[in-house]
């Protein structure tokens, strides 16, 4: 077994300024971009989004016309990338992992009981482990929010620990739902404890839970983020998750990204958009730059 990472002292973690996020995120809104950089802008977002489903009524039928929509997202647009993954439960991702096949495009599976946390710590261990088994390139779990909100941190740290030592090669995006941490200080915090205790991402939200992303929530983790990378040297991924459903409001997101950590993170393998919903509409921007004539969202997949 691999020895536990140290726990880092979260009395000692700055605090947010909370008129200074609000100021800095409104002047990310301002930034215009022109016509060239905003098609650069609208294909690095494809190619950054994980296309999702996690609902009840999964079928494999359905999870195969999720694969086969993200391997097709554009046939009538060539040279465009696709996008980074697909993101299933447990159960589908070796359906996932077939249907992809050699595409590229990364299986994703949410684990650690999805999405309220509330299961034994064996448990979780044992899910994230058949996800890993079937096929997951990437393990999504969310943490214990209420042993965090009692300021039992050690609990929280051990168990994002255990979780990725039972990932193996598998990249952990640790979900803090944010929605749930009720402030930004709490925010903050989570985005520490999550990194040191070996997060490769830190995500906003399951999506089950409003607010979900927000630009002042996905700042404060991005901040965290940079002064993680300045602390230790290591770099750590960013996933905003939620409420992103158009080209316009994700553009505000890569601007915010590019400002605070630099060119390094603006690839889909430091950054993610959890929102499915957001190809369609940067597929329409596309087509609009392209041609100047906006296409129907009927003519491409709403699944």
């Amino acid at each position: 077994m691999t020895p536990a990472p140290p726990l880092p002292d979260l009395s000692q973690v700055t605090r947010v300024d909370e008129v200074g996020v609000a100021e800095r995120v409104a002047r990310f809104q301002t930034r215009s971009i022109k016509t060239e950089s905003k098609t650069a802008a609208l294909k690095m977002i494809l190619s950054m989004i994980d296309l999702t489903t996690l609902e009840g009524q999964d079928t494999p039928g359905k999870v195969r016309q999720l694969c086969q929509k993200a391997m097709h997202l554009h046939d009538q647009l060539p040279g465009l990338p696709h996008v980074a993954a697909v993101c299933v439960y447990p159960t589908m991702v070796g359906i996932a992992r077939k249907a992809l096949g050699d595409s590229g495009i990364n299986v994703a599976s949410v684990a650690t009981a999805f999405p309220s946390g509330m299961a034994p710590r064996h448990i979780k261990i044992d899910e994230t482990k058949i996800a890993v088994a079937e096929g997951a390139d990437e393990i999504d779990m969310v943490i214990s929010r209420g042993a965090f909100l009692q300021g039992d941190y050690r609990f929280v740290f051990d168990e994002i620990a255990a979780v990725k030592e039972a990932c193996g090669e598998a990249h952990l995006k640790v979900i803090l739902e944010t929605g749930e941490l009720s402030t930004l200080d709490n925010v903050r915090r989570a985005s520490v404890l999550a990194m040191h205790a070996g997060a490769d991402f830190i995500k906003t939200s399951t999506g089950k839970i409003q607010p979900a992303a927000t630009l002042p929530v996905t700042f404060v983790m991005l901040q965290a983020i940079r002064d993680f990378h300045r602390e230790t040297g290591r770099m750590v991924g960013m996933k905003p998750a939620g409420g992103i459903s158009n080209s316009k409001l994700a553009i505000h997101y890569l601007v915010m990204l590019r400002e605070t950590l630099g060119n390094a993170w603006m690839t889909p393998e430091w950054f993610r958009f959890g929102a499915s919903s957001l190809a369609n509409d940067v597929l329409m921007q596309l087509q609009k730059q392209a041609t100047g004539v906006y296409q129907s969202a009927d003519y491409f997949s709403k699944d």
